[in-house]
């Protein structure tokens, strides 16, 4: 059986990872992207961001010749069988989702295929809200091809649930694949697709119409955002009294098989492309269709309100933070990756920033560039943890980068003007720590 081709249109984090690991393992693909300059990088072998693995997968994808790059989305919609749908679906001020580029793309894959004699098959993996793919993307394609969904065309939408920074071990080894399908044969094409890319035991397979797979996106990621706000929660109940360890609680309740410890670890609260997103979103979208998200709203005030109280926990340490040089070691939302959308830092930073700091200084591995373009010069920006740290009176740790976890307590002592710690991710042994320096941490007082 021949392999199918496939469009991509987004070379963004899902559009990019999506395309260097099917051409890795020798499937054609033509991915596209509004901007030149990123296409003349990727298609050197280059990714536009850091991601942890994807250099390597991009570089055998273009050794291999089976990834190209283009501005030109109906040259490369004409020359394969299956388009990816893989632009953003950006947050708007009022928290609804701004389908914009969703609106743009599938107009554009319209014109495309009147010119098409063959069957194609769209599918989404954006995240879009229910009733999208079928009323925007399908009738949209409809009207400009004059064509019919489900007769010249099919529909599908597969949502991804890729974690960043290990988004291209999940693309090799998903613990599901959700296909939202519009017709049986739009549904057996992508399967097929998919059994060609991966090999036997094949990852489970679940088939649904669009609807229904359009919200299980936004299912999965309020849970999990959920997870992590009461996770939160009881780590503030935990620090309320000496000797409760919200690490040994959450390891206490993991170990239910009907609750499992993943996203259970309390902390500076969530942030990313998606989480904050996809919550906010879902909640304006039942919000204007008559439904008020109490769940939701609770898990949002949470989260903002955990990125501050690590600050609240600074001052209680070092008393007031007025005029104090402050030291933060990660700026992105997470290892493993340079993303700084919703990062916890930049909620950390205003607030120190409002509480009258009077310098900030930052190390992270890898996220300067991307904080620089959010921050500007509001903030000092090291070059290593030994730079980051000196003649700091306080050091809050805010990712998880792992060369954080080998500095230890005299590591603090011999760099800091006063050697104040404040661990908001729980990476340092509580009782070594507590008994060397000023210490506090998330979750236990």
């Amino acid at each position: 059986m021949d392999k199918p081709k496939f469009s991509i249109v987004g070379c963004g984090f899902v559009g990019l990872v999506t395309a260097s690991c099917l051409a890795s393992k020798g499937f054609k693909v033509i991915a596209t992207t509004i901007k030149k300059d990123e296409a003349d990088l990727i298609n050197k072998g280059q990714a536009p961001f850091f991601e942890e693995g994807l250099d390597e997968v991009l570089k055998s994808a273009i050794n291999q010749e089976n990834l190209f790059v283009t501005l030109d989305n109906k040259k490369a919609i004409l020359n394969t069988d299956i388009t990816f749908i893989s632009v953003g679906t950006p947050m708007r001020e009022d928290d609804s989702i701004n389908l914009n580029f969703i609106e743009n793309v599938s107009k554009e894959i319209g014109q495309a295929l009147a010119d098409k004699k063959e069957y194609h098959l769209i599918v989404a993996r954006s995240t879009i809200v229910p009733g999208t793919a079928r009323d925007i993307i399908g009738k949209n394609i409809e009207k400009l091809s004059g064509k019919k969904m489900g007769v010249d065309f099919g529909l599908a939408m597969q949502p991804e649930f890729l974690r960043e920074g290990a988004s291209v071990y999940d693309t090799f080894h998903p613990n599901r694949i959700i296909i939202g399908e519009l017709d049986q044969k739009s549904g057996d094409i992508l399967i097929n697709a998919w059994k060609q890319f991966y090999e036997e035991p094949y990852p489970p397979i679940e088939r649904m119409n669009i609807e229904s797979a359009e919200m299980v996106k936004y299912a999965n990621n309020c849970f999990l955002s959920t997870k992590i706000s009461f996770a939160n929660e009881f780590a503030r109940f935990s620090e309320l009294i000496p000797n409760v360890d919200i690490v040994q609680v959450m390891k206490g309740i993991g170990l239910d098989d009907r609750i499992n410890p993943k996203f259970l670890g309390a902390g500076v609260g969530f942030g990313g492309s998606c989480f904050h997103k996809d919550v906010s979103a879902i909640k304006r979208w039942g919000r204007d269709k008559g439904f008020q998200s109490k769940v939701l709203e609770a898990v949002l005030e949470l989260n903002n309100d955990q990125a501050i109280h690590i600050v609240d926990i600074a001052e209680e340490l070092v008393g007031d933070l007025k005029s104090k040089r402050i030291t933060l070691l990660g700026l992105s939302f997470k290892p493993g990756t340079d993303d700084m959308r919703e990062a916890p830092s930049l909620k950390i930073i205003k607030e120190l920033q409002k509480r009258g700091v009077s310098s900030i200084v930052a190390y992270d591995p890898r996220a300067e560039s991307a904080a620089k373009k959010i921050l500007e010069n509001s903030i000092l920006y090291a070059n290593s943890i030994e730079e980051a740290l000196r003649d700091s009176e306080c050091a809050l740790l805010v990712t998880e980068w792992e060369e954080f976890k080998s500095i230890q307590p005299q590591d603090f002592q011999k760099l800091m003007k006063t050697p104040n710690l404040v661990d908001g991710r729980r990476i340092y042994d509580h009782v070594l720590f507590s008994k060397s320096i000023p210490f506090r941490t998330i979750g236990r007082r």
